[in-house]
C-alpha cells in the first residue's frame, strides 16, 4: 500500500510538473474589430529585446479546438519546452487557438464516413481563425526582435491543412514548414515560392485522414518547384505527430533553413 500510494504521488507531482512547464507559454490575445484571437507564446531563455531570433507558428488540431487558451499545447508544446531544445534553438513560439465552430482551413468536412471526406474551397478569404492568425505573424514579424529570414509554420491534423493553406496565402513568409498528417486541395502548392522546404509527415494506417493527401500534396509541392519531403510511418495511425516529434533531426532540420538563401537559389536557377 505504501508503494502505491508513493507511486500515485510521483505520478501527481509529475503532471504538476508538466501543468508548470507549459505555464512558460505565456496567455496572451489579438482583438481586430470584435474578434479575439487567443494564442500562447513562449520565448527563449535570456529573451531579449536586443537579439533576434527566430520565430515557430505552430497550429493544432480539430480536438484541441476552443476558448480556454490552454488545450492548443497538448500536442507539441513539450516538444518546444525541453531543456535542451531551448538552449539548442531559441526561439519564439506561437501557439493560436481556434474556436470550436471554427477550422483553420477553407473546408468542407464529411465526418459520415472514415476516413473523413474533405471539400477544400480555394480563392475568397480565408477562415476568422487563419485571418487572425495571419495577422498575428505580421506583427510579430514587425518586432526588431523577430529574424524574418527564419519564421516557421508547422501543424497537425486540422493544423496540417492549416500549415498548407497558409504558406500559399504568405508565401513569402515562411523559410520552412511542417505538416502532419494534413491535408488539402494540390493546386495550391502552385502558389508556394520556389525552393520552399516542407517536411509532411503521415501514418499509413491513418483512418481519419487518409494518407494519400499527403503523397500527392508532396508529389504536386516538388513539381511545383518546392522541395518537400516525406515520411511515412507503416505502423501509425492518426497520431503520426508522436513519431513526427520523435524525429532526431526535425528541429535541426527546420531551424537550418533561411528564406534569404532559397531565394538567392531561386534568382541563381533562373
Amino acid at each position: 500500500m505504501q508503494n502505491k500510494i508513493i507511486w500515485l504521488l510521483l505520478i501527481a507531482c509529475g503532471f504538476q510538473l508538466q501543468a508548470q512547464d507549459k505555464q512558460e507559454f505565456k496567455k496572451e490575445h489579438l482583438i481586430q474589430n470584435k474578434d479575439t484571437l487567443n494564442y500562447r507564446i513562449l520565448y527563449p531563455p535570456h529573451f531579449s529585446k536586443d537579439s533576434i531570433y527566430p520565430v515557430v507558428l505552430f497550429l493544432h488540431g480539430a480536438g484541441e479546438r476552443g476558448n480556454d487558451n490552454e488545450t492548443q499545447l497538448v500536442h507539441g508544446s513539450d516538444l518546444f519546452l525541453k531543456t535542451e531544445n531551448r538552449e539548442n534553438y531559441p526561439a519564439i513560439v506561437i501557439f493560436p487557438q481556434a474556436p470550436k465552430e471554427d477550422y483553420w482551413a477553407q473546408v468542407d468536412v464529411d465526418r459520415f464516413s472514415y476516413p473523413l471526406d474533405f471539400k477544400f474551397h480555394q480563392g475568397g478569404e480565408p477562415t476568422k481563425s487563419l485571418g487572425l492568425t495571419m495577422k498575428l505573424i505580421d506583427s510579430i514579424a514587425s518586432e526588431k526582435f523577430v529574424d524574418t529570414s527564419r519564421i516557421y509554420v508547422g501543424g497537425l491534423s486540422m493544423g496540417g491543412m492549416g500549415t498548407f493553406e497558409i504558406i500559399s496565402r504568405k508565401p513569402e513568409m515562411f523559410a520552412a514548414a511542417i505538416a502532419i498528417c494534413g491535408a488539402a486541395d494540390t493546386t495550391i502548392s502552385e502558389k508556394y515560392r520556389d525552393n520552399f522546404f516542407i517536411w509532411v509527415f503521415h501514418g499509413l494506417k491513418d483512418d481519419v485522414v487518409n494518407p494519400e493527401y499527403s503523397k500527392e500534396m508532396v508529389a504536386a509541392i516538388n513539381k511545383n518547384g518546392g522541395n518537400a519531403n516525406l515520411t511515412l510511418y507503416k505502423d501509425a495511425n492518426h497520431n503520426s505527430w508522436d513519431a513526427a516529434f520523435s524525429e532526431p533531426y526535425l528541429l535541426d532540420w527546420l531551424f537550418s533553413h533561411k528564406k534569404d538563401d532559397q531565394l538567392e537559389l531561386s534568382l541563381e536557377n533562373k
